[in-house]
């Protein structure tokens, strides 16, 4: 365990000791989720399959055989030099959007030092800006509206560049963390868990709290705010957009199952950039520093993992049904009531108690003052609303059934848009003509597109891991009063 005092403002506590297996889990994470994220946009493709053939057959598999499948042209598949400058263009536009649009203030819960910081609000109308302006242009341009057709074609290096401006925030909020003193008038911090003394860990778990800039006629940036919603939960949804656009212009119609996911997400997009105010209290806010694991995770990781399964769906266009589409709508409303739900009542009860749609709730409270929930929602779980993440997680995944897929080409070219009679496949969108058919892929492209449920469930249970043992610094015995009363952690009855 790494415990060091810093001399730096707020820092009177001393760091808790190392998270995600110390330095080096931090490295092999540096490395390795970047590698996940281009294994996946290249073993899934619309060149050969999903997977990639020659992974189907290991014991033949050659690294020329794989370079062919996966369409490798060198390193120039994974860079340009257009796609880093519209990347950053876009986030530039969200700077000036988060600066120029009205918005709702608000002050941050309170600090260490005593202070608060205090933030501007407008994510949900800057979205809507973005996207109003990409409603228009593919009035006027259809599909081929260049923003579609833009993603499409250079999403390896969209990949990069937002891989790349990650990589840039995480060294600028490490370099400047050591300018935080004592007793500063900007209520900058350290966090508690990121001031090791160990460089990569520190870097990548996030040394300052808060890290803010100041740009030039666009006033003060807080880095890790602006990240959390911004450019990657936008990003996300316009991913999704573009992959619906891909498979209208290479079949001449839109699926049910590629409608269902992006409709999904999306409410779960716009839903996250309408509260934003409620990210205020959450654990990355609160009590993470601004490093690599942040910057990656909201910038890279979310929008080009999140958005796999309308990626697969835009080349394999798979029709639900009635009762497919009514069945996964069904589980996609129960987990989003049970999370929407359970985040309102929590958000209610700490603005005020005393609001009559939570006054009637238990609460324990503890010798610091804070009210812990034990009836309601957060009687019954104390991570009640990481179940209805994971319930919504499956109905993103179940519209692309027993995935997989191969691209076979013929000749002469089939009609465009057409459905073959023989086998069901999908054939049409390239001059020489191809057939989408699952073949022998059926069920290996389940390793991709329902890869984002095992990750949640990685992902969930470890923040709910890291929660308990932050609430059981903070309360102590009290806390263990409260598990006492909320035996459940996630699932009630089972976890």
């Amino acid at each position: 365990m790494a415990k060091s005092k810093s001399t730096a403002a707020g820092s009177a506590l001393e760091s808790h000791g190392y998270e995600f297996g110390g330095p080096l889990g931090a490295l092999g994470i540096t490395i390795g989720l970047p590698l996940v994220c281009y294994s996946a946009g290249l073993l899934c493709n619309d060149v050969s399959g999903c997977p990639v053939p020659s992974v189907l057959h290991p014991r033949a598999l050659t690294l020329e055989k794989l370079k062919q499948d996966v369409n490798w042209a060198g390193i120039s598949s994974l860079l340009s030099w257009k796609a880093t400058a519209w990347t950053l263009a876009y986030y530039l536009i969200s700077i000036v959007l988060q600066a120029v649009l009205p918005g709702q203030r608000v002050e941050g819960v309170q600090l260490r030092s005593g202070g608060r910081l205090k933030y501007k609000f407008n994510a949900f109308g800057s979205a809507v800006f973005i996207l109003v302006g990409a409603l228009a242009g593919t009035v006027s341009q259809g599909v081929n509206f260049p923003l579609w057709t833009f993603i499409w074609d250079n999403y390896l290096a969209l990949l990069t560049a937002n891989i790349a401006i990650a990589f840039f925030l995480a060294c600028l909020a490490y370099v400047r963390s050591f300018s935080v003193k004592r007793g500063n008038p900007q209520s900058r911090e350290l966090a508690a868990g990121g001031h090791s003394g160990n460089l990569i860990y520190d870097w990548f778990i996030g040394r300052e709290l808060n890290p803010r800039v100041f740009i030039p006629l666009l006033r003060e940036i807080d880095i890790k705010v602006f990240c959390e919603l911004r450019p990657g939960m936008l990003g996300w949804l316009l991913l999704d957009l573009a992959f619906i656009a891909h498979q209208y212009r290479t079949y001449g119609f839109v699926t049910d199952s590629i409608i269902l996911v992006t409709l999904f997400q999306s409410i779960y997009v716009l839903d996250a950039l309408w509260m934003e105010p409620a990210i205020l209290t959450t654990m990355d806010i609160t009590a993470d520093g601004f490093g690599f694991m942040l910057a990656f995770g909201d910038l890279a990781w979310l929008p080009f993992i999140y958005s796999l399964q309308a990626r697969y769906l835009a080349v394999y266009p798979l029709q639900l049904g009635i009762l497919g589409t009514v069945g996964i709508l069904a589980v996609q409303v129960f987990g989003y009531y049970i999370f929407r739900s359970a985040n309102n009542e929590k958000n209610r009860f700490r603005t005020d108690p005393n609001d009559p749609r939570v006054a009637h709730l238990k609460y324990l409270e503890t010798r610091s003052g804070s009210k812990l929930l034990v009836s309601g929602w957060w009687g019954t779980a104390r991570h009640i609303n990481y179940l209805g993440d994971l319930i919504m997680s499956w109905a993103w995944c179940l519209p692309t059934g027993i995935a997989g897929y191969v691209v076979q080409y013929t000749s002469p070219a089939p009609i465009t848009g057409a459905k073959s009679p023989v086998d069901g496949s999908f054939v049409g969108g390239r001059s020489e003509g191809r057939e989408v058919v699952q073949g022998e892929a059926r069920g290996w492209g389940m390793i991709i597109t329902y890869f984002y449920v095992l990750y949640f469930v990685v992902l969930l249970v470890h923040r709910e891991m890291r929660d308990e043992e932050k609430c059981l610094r903070k309360y102590g015995q009290d806390w263990k009063e409260y598990c006492k009363q909320v035996r459940w952690r996630i699932l009630p009855g089972v976890y």
